[in-house]
């Protein structure tokens, strides 16, 4: 997701056809909207990603957190950190591979995540806070900089070749500032290494599926999502917008939560208002979403959770998102409120659990 727009802030889916146009977005204000919560999944505490690009390990780690109580496991804070850590390693090595043309960047997928979780475990954040560096919040400008500049030096390969430290060279970088992975730790009386505490957890990081809709490629087909933050060129399942919208809204009525990607760059995106909202259309068009994503008016801000579905006073739908830009001076507490128009015109992928998919589209992931 873009960086500039977290650190900035605090910081990676009909009609009136005739209105093919794309929609304006809408200024509200507080007072002009009243939320009534329809239903909400459990969800733990809202945490603060501060000046870090890492929405995406936040926003990942909530919904599996999210998931892991719906699955009978215990409520606790996953390491956003952790998985940051070696997403940030894998990250450079590729750039280097790649001379320099692939992301470096602090943004990333979502798909991190479960990369990580697969082959690394995970561990909770009061093993791993990742906070080595003399703060107490989140703050990588200088380490995005200097892993930025250090792999640059290295791919100028002034020595004609690639020594054999520049790997251990970037490893002291991350421990640095992230700190030494744990290979062992105890937590809550028990002994674990990561890859052994992931396995106690009662999720299958395989239950999980990504959505995205579409037109340049065909529907009910897999294509890699082209943003520049997708750097691990992660998949996802092409489908109709009606489809991916009846996706989300399954995922919620079924007592799961969505891991919501979207674009937040709108003027409708009014986050101290807690509202998410386009005016001057009540659906969306296939058309409007593929003309935005082309034109770069979507394009891959932010990733958040999606927890629950709410109506304001004159009987609107909306979904209830959890954010990951701390609770401080917020109107609902880091959460917010996004209009079903606004998931529809600036979603840009979803991870639900397959099991929660509507039964035609299911059966394809059986």
């Amino acid at each position: 997701m873009k960086t500039t727009i977290l650190t900035l802030m605090g910081a990676l889916f009909v009609v009136m056809a005739a209105a093919q146009s794309t929609p304006q977005s809408t200024q509200t204000t507080q007072d002009t909207l009243k939320f009534t919560d329809t239903k909400v999944v459990p969800v733990t505490s809202v945490k603060n990603q501060a000046s870090s690009g890492t929405c995406w390990s936040f926003s990942g780690l909530a919904f599996l957190e999210s998931e892991i109580i719906i699955a009978g496991g215990p409520e606790l804070d996953l390491s956003p950190m952790f998985v940051v850590r070696h997403a940030y390693y894998d990250r450079a090595v590729k750039y280097v591979r790649m001379h320099g043309t692939s992301g470096l960047g602090a943004g990333a997928a979502s798909e991190d995540v479960f990369i990580c979780w697969r082959k690394h475990g995970i561990v909770p954040t009061e093993v791993y806070t990742g906070l080595s560096y003399g703060e107490d919040i989140h703050r990588h400008n200088e380490l995005d900089a200097v892993i930025k500049g250090y792999c640059d030096a290295v791919i100028k390969n002034p020595n004609r070749k690639l020594t054999t430290a520049w790997l251990e060279g970037l490893d002291a970088i991350l421990d640095a500032y992230l700190g030494k992975l744990p290979e062992k730790f105890t937590y809550r009386g028990h002994e674990f290494t990561p890859r052994s505490f992931a396995d106690s957890l009662p999720v299958d990081i395989d239950d999980y599926i990504s959505l995205t809709s579409y037109t340049h490629h065909p529907f009910h087909t897999s294509f890699i999502l082209e943003v520049p933050d997708n750097t691990v060129w992660g998949t996802a399942f092409n489908v109709p917008l009606a489809e991916m919208m009846e996706a989300i809204e399954g995922a919620i009525v079924h007592g799961h939560p969505v891991l919501w990607a979207s674009d937040v760059s709108e003027k409708g995106f009014e986050w101290k208002r807690g509202v998410a909202s386009i005016a001057d259309t009540t659906a969306i068009t296939q058309k409007m979403r593929q003309d935005a994503f082309d034109n770069w008016e979507t394009t891959d801000d932010h990733g958040m959770v999606i927890i629950g579905t709410a109506i304001d006073q004159h009987g609107a739908k909306y979904f209830k998102v959890k954010n990951s830009w701390g609770i401080e001076n917020h109107i609902y507490g880091g959460f917010f409120y996004a209009s079903y128009p606004f998931v529809a015109y600036k979603t840009m992928s979803v991870i639900v659990n397959k099991k929660t998919l509507p039964w035609k589209l299911g059966t394809l992931f059986e």
